[in-house]
């Protein structure tokens, strides 16, 4: 069963909210351009699973779902919010907008991608999709190919990096609304260039997050922690179709031409077949006609999944990179300095631009002496993104400085 709303062929909405926690639940809506509320129980369909079907509600609808204890929350599958997270989730048609002749873009090939990693909120003046889609020209001619959007999904307040989204299928309204999204995507194709978006599927911010309170004994792991708490339990089918449905939304309702997975090293999964793997996969198997790109952050130097993902940063060479050109020798930059290892910069350096990772297995100090990475040797080299700057390299530092 998909999460969120679908509008059915003869105009009916349904909706669906997987919520094993609360014995019943309550559709809450408001019908736009009509002074009319009401609220409908839902239908429990088994395995924590409440449906409705309904011809009362229309696109533009506010709603929410009411728990068993009385409070409302957002739709975790929300495509808009009215203002922010804990605000009723909107209906929409994602029919509506007109793609005209994008859905003839295939994409670029991998080997053609120069990317430009983009803040939406601080690339232009205004902090806008809409803003960001007249700049799309100058990054063409800088000789970019590809922009990298930092994540966009809602995130509580006004101001975020990104990383603490807890609404994954909602572009915040700070940057404009779902058409505006499209559109910038749109007219990025139009100019010759590829859209990837970042996704975060390892945790949730910490506010906002209304998962704890009606599914938190069957969407989060207490047994596995990660930097930000319980971990998300994927040895759940329906905590891993959450994430796999939004990986495809993304790719097939927005058109992006590819997806970065944020710090998949956090990733708890002891399935048979790990969440990437089967991510991947069904992207493959859905996608066979235009070129869709999957790229990693991976601290663990995982040379397996490259055997099926298309890149990972490659922190190696940013950090080798960094310690030749400032002299830095702090925090992870010790595994690079010849002063905590029996290496010169040089080494790591040249390495990771022959082989991928710099670390294939040996030990690294920065992490007390842990074995750090798989062997590299046999991948592409167009499996490795180098870089001279990211986010993180910039905003961790006190005073961001570059």
């Amino acid at each position: 069963m998909n999460f969120g709303t679908r509008i059915l062929p003869d105009n009916r909405i349904e909706f669906n909210f997987w919520a094993p926690d609360s014995k019943t639940v309550d559709l809450c809506v408001k019908n736009p351009n009509v002074h009319l509320s009401f609220e409908i129980p839902m239908k429990p369909k088994g395995d924590g699973w409440f449906q409705l079907i309904t011809d009362h509600v229309k696109a533009g609808a506010k709603y929410q779902f009411r728990l068993a204890d009385g409070l409302p929350v957002p739709d975790p599958a929300s495509r808009r919010q009215e203002s922010d997270v804990h605000s009723p989730s909107i209906v929409i048609n994602p029919t509506e907008f007109n793609w005209g002749d994008d859905n003839k873009w295939r994409g670029l090939h991998w080997n053609e991608a120069v990317i430009y990693e983009i803040h939406t909120g601080t690339f232009t003046k205004e902090g806008t999709f809409n803003a960001l889609s007249e700049k799309l020209d100058y990054l063409a001619a800088l000789g970019v190919t590809a922009i990298q959007l930092m994540p966009v999904s809602d995130f509580p307040g006004k101001r975020n990096w990104g990383y603490d989204g807890v609404l994954p299928f909602a572009p915040d309204n700070t940057y404009g609304t779902p058409d505006d999204l499209k559109n910038l995507i749109k007219t990025a194709h139009k100019n010759g260039l590829m859209v990837f978006l970042d996704v975060v599927y390892n945790h949730f911010g910490p506010e906002g997050n209304y998962l704890h309170v009606y599914a938190k004994s069957k969407f989060f792991n207490s047994k596995e922690k990660t930097p930000w708490g319980d971990a998300v339990n994927f040895e759940n089918k329906n905590a891993r179709d959450f994430f796999i449905q939004n990986a495809l939304y993304w790719l097939e309702e927005y058109h992006f031409d590819g997806l970065r997975f944020d710090a998949v090293h956090t990733i708890k999964d002891n399935s048979k077949t790990h969440i990437l793997k089967e991510i991947e996969q069904t992207i493959k198997e859905k996608f066979k006609d235009r070129h869709v790109h999957l790229i990693l952050e991976n601290d663990n130097n995982e040379a397996e999944h490259l055997k099926s993902y298309t890149a990972q940063w490659n922190d190696d060479f940013h950090h080798a990179m960094h310690v030749i050109l400032t002299g830095e020798k702090s925090g992870y930059y010790e595994d690079f300095s010849d002063e905590k290892t029996p290496n010169k910069p040089v080494y790591y350096l040249a390495k990771s631009l022959a082989e991928g990772f710099a670390y294939q297995g040996e030990e690294s100090t920065y992490r007390g002496g842990i074995p750090r990475g798989e062997n590299s040797k046999n991948l592409l080299t167009t499996n490795f993104i180098n870089f001279i700057q990211n986010h993180d390299q910039i905003g961790n530092r006190f005073l961001a400085q570059r």
